[in-house]
C-alpha cells in the first residue's frame, strides 16, 4: 500500500517545477496514481527536487527533508538538479542534490517532460515495493557544508 500512495512535498525551485505541474494535471493525472502533491513536508513521504539548486537553497533543502517522517524517497528531476545542468560551473549552483540529500531515482531531461516524471514515480513506485521499509541510514548523506564565505559566524 505504500507505493502506491507516494505523497511528495512540493519543491519546486525552477521550470523543471512547470513540467512537474504538468504531469500532475488532468492529462496525466497523477491522481490516479495515488500521488498527491503535499504543502507540508510532515504529511508528505518523499521529495521531488525540480530545477537548480543554488548553495543559499541547500540548507533549506536539508531542513525540509529532514522534516519529512521515515522512511522518505527523493526523486532528482532535470539537469539542473541531477547534476548542476548549464549552470555546472557557476559558483552559486550546487552540482547536484546528491550531495545534500540521498537521491532514489534521478529523472534526466533539461526540462524532463511530464511522461519522464510518471516514469519516474513509477520507478519510485518499483523501488518501494522491493523494499517499503527503508532503514534510516544517517551516515549515506553528510550535512551539507556551505562554503566558507557564505557561512554566518555562528556556523563557524
Amino acid at each position: 500500500a505504500r507505493s502506491n500512495s507516494v505523497w511528495p512535498v512540493t519543491f519546486g525551485l525552477a521550470c523543471c517545477a512547470v513540467e512537474m505541474m504538468h504531469a500532475s494535471a488532468p492529462r496525466y493525472d497523477m491522481d490516479r496514481l495515488g500521488t498527491f502533491f503535499r504543502p507540508s513536508p510532515r504529511q508528505s513521504d518523499a521529495m521531488i527536487v525540480a530545477g537548480t539548486l543554488t548553495n543559499k537553497m541547500a540548507p533549506a533543502l536539508r531542513r525540509v527533508y529532514d522534516q519529512i517522517p521515515d522512511p522518505k524517497w527523493v526523486i532528482s528531476m532535470g539537469s539542473c538538479a541531477n547534476g548542476g545542468g548549464y549552470y555546472h560551473f557557476s559558483y552559486a549552483v550546487v552540482r547536484g542534490c546528491d550531495q545534500v540529500v540521498p537521491v532514489d531515482v534521478y529523472i534526466p531531461g533539461c526540462p524532463p517532460t511530464a511522461e519522464a516524471v510518471v516514469y519516474g514515480l513509477f520507478m519510485l513506485q518499483k523501488k518501494i515495493k522491493r523494499n517499503p521499509f527503508k532503514p534510516f541510514d544517517p551516515e549515506s548523506t553528510p550535512h551539507y557544508q556551505l562554503p566558507e564565505e557564505l557561512r554566518t559566524r555562528e556556523q563557524l
